[in-house]
């Protein structure tokens, strides 16, 4: 069973990355890379700093940020250390040959999981469930998606270390987000973050948390950078 699903995780891969052009290699290595997305997370900051006091952003700031380290590490530190799954694009691995890589970058000895997906998803899903709106959860979810999918495109990844990858991220923001509404409701807590009526409102009406679409805005504005960037590069 495990072989069989392995064979189809190969088959997949090798189908979807041996679809490539130039375009898609210059717009799939910049949607790659960790600092394109800067912008876009400090919308997040923003609309955070907009909407509540100094200390529940930074509280919620600390939440998101442990989300992903949390998604990282048990990626990076555990699990992979144990499966010790080679990536597609190890030169050990026997079919590296026939794996499209783009500026010979191979990647690490092991991907499994990945740790792009989960850090995507950890940070899609814990703004999902601290924001609980349809539009910004849509938009990230998809950002996710497409983040996951570049690992294919430039051959570090199997289909398999994403989905992986979600379910530890998944996983760390539910995690996260439980104990974050534990300290926000907690009274020792209200005092020490010093929780106003309208904190107080929106912490339990997410819904009604302003600015969240310049997540949008920027995510979107940053997609179409790349793409006018990877047309004429």
């Amino acid at each position: 069973m495990l072989e069989t699903l392995q064979q189809l995780d190969q088959q997949l891969l090798l189908t979807l990355n041996g679809m490539h052009a130039p375009f898609w290699d210059n717009f799939m290595w910049i949607v790659s890379a960790k600092m394109t997305w800067v912008p876009m997370y400090a919308t997040l900051l923003y609309i955070l700093c907009r909407n509540f006091n100094w200390r529940v952003s930074v509280l919620t700031v600390v939440a998101i940020a442990l989300t992903i380290t949390y998604a990282d590490q048990i990626c990076a530190s555990v699990i992979r250390p144990l499966v010790e799954r080679m990536r597609p694009s190890n030169p050990n691995n026997p079919i590296s040959e026939f794996v499209h890589i783009l500026h010979g970058k191979r990647g690490g000895r092991y991907g499994f999981p990945s740790c792009h997906a989960a850090n995507s998803f950890a940070l899609a899903f814990i703004v999902m469930f601290l924001f609980k709106q349809k539009f910004i959860s849509l938009f990230l979810l998809g950002w996710a998606i497409l983040n996951s999918y570049s690992r294919i495109y430039l051959g570090v990844h199997y289909p398999g270390d994403l989905l992986a990858g979600m379910v530890v991220g998944l996983s760390g923001a539910a995690i996260i987000y439980l104990i974050y509404r534990y300290c926000v409701k907690c009274p020792c807590a209200e005092k020490l973050l010093q929780i106003e009526d309208s904190d107080r409102h929106l912490l339990n009406h997410p819904q009604e948390i302003r600015y969240t679409r310049s997540t949008i805005y920027m995510g979107t504005l940053t997609l179409l950078a790349i793409a006018v960037y990877s047309a004429i590069a």
